[in-house]
């Protein structure tokens, strides 16, 4: 059998060609616990956004109460509304983070609360009072969609195809296409985006060696750094 000498470096760089690409496509996606700021100020925001929505609650309460010669069921469910937000702020502040569903529901009430509100001033003629509420509902309806979309840790994912990257109100995905750099260190990662947009991301646990590796075949791989 003949083998022709001139072509085996050819045939080694393709086949050793072939084994890197076969490495890298072998790569599973890798998912790191991140640091988001946006979602930390939100956390820290919920309990007193909460009680801001009870003190107006109460307020009205308060303000239907005296005008009413005896208390009537409308002023008792308002009490007792503002008064379980209070309780809920004061003695459970875990309890808004460890029970989501437990957040949620008590902003569908201050949602409900602020819509209803807001129209039954407008129909009485109190134009800037029921636009004042109406955006209040608006604004925690907003609130709310963002607020749904929390989950127990926000997570930065290297893929084949791009990065997905945590925010608000949802997660967005970027292509490797639409990547310049990503600088890789043991306690964050700085993404320099094609819009030339800097973003960072501390990291809540430090990088073990393979996960910084992992990371870095990535780049490596599909921007050629």
């Amino acid at each position: 059998m003949r083998i022709a000498a001139s072509g085996w470096p050819e045939r080694f760089m393709e086949n050793n060609h072939f084994r890197i690409l076969g490495k890298t496509a072998s790569m599973d996606s890798i998912s790191l616990p991140v640091v988001h700021p946006a979602f930390e100020r939100l956390k820290r925001s919920g309990s007193w956004l909460h009680i801001v929505a009870g003190l107006l609650i109460l307020t009205h309460a308060i303000s239907h109460f005296r005008s009413e010669e005896s208390p009537t069921l409308y002023f008792w469910c308002q009490l007792m509304i503002s008064l379980d937000i209070f309780l809920l702020v004061l003695a459970g502040r875990d309890i808004l983070r460890q029970l989501p569903r437990v957040n949620l529901f008590f902003r569908v009430v201050e949602i409900i609360f602020f819509l209803g509100i807001g129209i039954l001033m407008l129909v009485q003629g109190n134009r800037l009072t029921g636009i004042v509420h109406l955006s209040l509902s608006a604004a925690y309806s907003y609130l709310f969609y963002c607020e749904k979309s929390f989950r127990s840790e926000e997570l930065l994912s290297f893929h084949h195809t791009g990065i997905t990257i945590p925010g608000l109100p949802e997660s967005r995905f970027l292509l490797w296409t639409h990547i310049n750099q990503v600088e890789t260190f043991y306690d964050c990662i700085h993404i320099s985006t094609s819009e030339e947009k800097n973003l960072q991301f501390d990291l809540r646990q430090n990088l073990e060696f393979a996960e910084l590796e992992q990371i870095h075949q990535f780049c490596r791989h599909y921007l050629g750094k």
